[in-house]
């Protein structure tokens, strides 16, 4: 597995695979970890992982059109608020989380929770 590039290129006979190796760390996992610490998740199981893949469910045709098979990174914010959800809602459904009750609108709560680089002006 190659670590120093972003997107590894393998030919076959029948087609030609991208591999994206910095998914993991822009993508998914700052969602991923958010959506365990609303919930309060006792365990991490496999089901919480696939969760966090509500990503590829972000992605509009005509972000295909254009070659993208993320969405656009302009939307971090709320591409990791929506991984964030499903992966406190699963926890939620699976028995692992401990905060409880279960928010309803687990998307409004976990954009209240993200942390906003927007500091006060002294000037």
């Amino acid at each position: 597995m190659q670590t120093d590039h972003t997107i590894t290129e393998m030919e076959t006979d029948q087609f030609c695979v991208l591999q994206c190796m910095k998914a993991n760390n822009a993508y998914i996992f700052p969602g991923f970890g958010l959506g365990l610490i609303i919930s309060g998740a006792i365990r991490v199981r496999h089901e919480l992982l696939l969760a966090a893949s509500s990503i590829y469910a972000q992605v509009t045709q005509e972000n295909y059109d254009k070659g993208l098979i993320y969405p656009p990174f302009t939307n971090i914010r709320k591409i990791s608020a929506h991984i964030a959800a499903n992966v406190a809602a699963k926890a939620y459904e699976l028995g692992l989380a401990s905060h409880l009750p279960r928010l309803k609108d687990l998307v409004k709560y976990v954009e209240s929770c993200m942390y906003s680089p927007v500091y006060r002006s002294y000037l």
